[in-house]
């Protein structure tokens, strides 16, 4: 074997010795919420906690692009967390309205209808369950 081959041995074998720990450190313990990962919330893993959602209002979870809402207690709601305006994605939860960063647009918590333009279509309704305390993205 050269001296050159054995060089890319050692460099391709430690390159994959890099990757595995990386690989592995993915944790699951999150510490506030619309930080979960993908790999969390995938095939109806938990995305939050009920008491993450705050009565009135809700939370955008960005990685997912999904925000929940609760406009009545008890009542969990889940809509695209992306603007049908222009695609740029949802910032905060306000006032009962889910509002748009980049020109304003508002939607309503309750339903993800238009409380105030410039987008003209509503929310796509998303997906979840809620089991005890816990909601899935489904």
């Amino acid at each position: 074997m050269s001296k050159s081959a054995r060089r890319r041995t050692v460099l391709v074998t430690g390159a994959v010795a890099l990757t595995v720990p990386v690989v592995g450190c993915g944790g699951k313990t999150q510490s506030k919420p619309g930080s979960r990962t993908q790999s969390q919330t995938a095939g109806g893993g938990e995305l939050a906690r009920t008491s993450d959602i705050p009565e009135g209002g809700g939370e955008i979870f960005k990685k997912q692009k999904v925000v929940v809402t609760q406009p009545q207690k008890g009542d969990f709601k889940a809509f695209s967390a992306i603007c049908t305006h222009e695609g740029c994605t949802l910032a905060k939860v306000a006032d009962g309205t889910i509002d748009c960063p980049c020109h304003g647009s508002r939607f309503h918590i309750a339903d993800g209808t238009v409380a105030r333009g410039p987008a003209t279509r509503p929310l796509p309704k998303k997906s979840i369950k809620v089991e005890g305390n816990s909601i899935h993205l489904t």
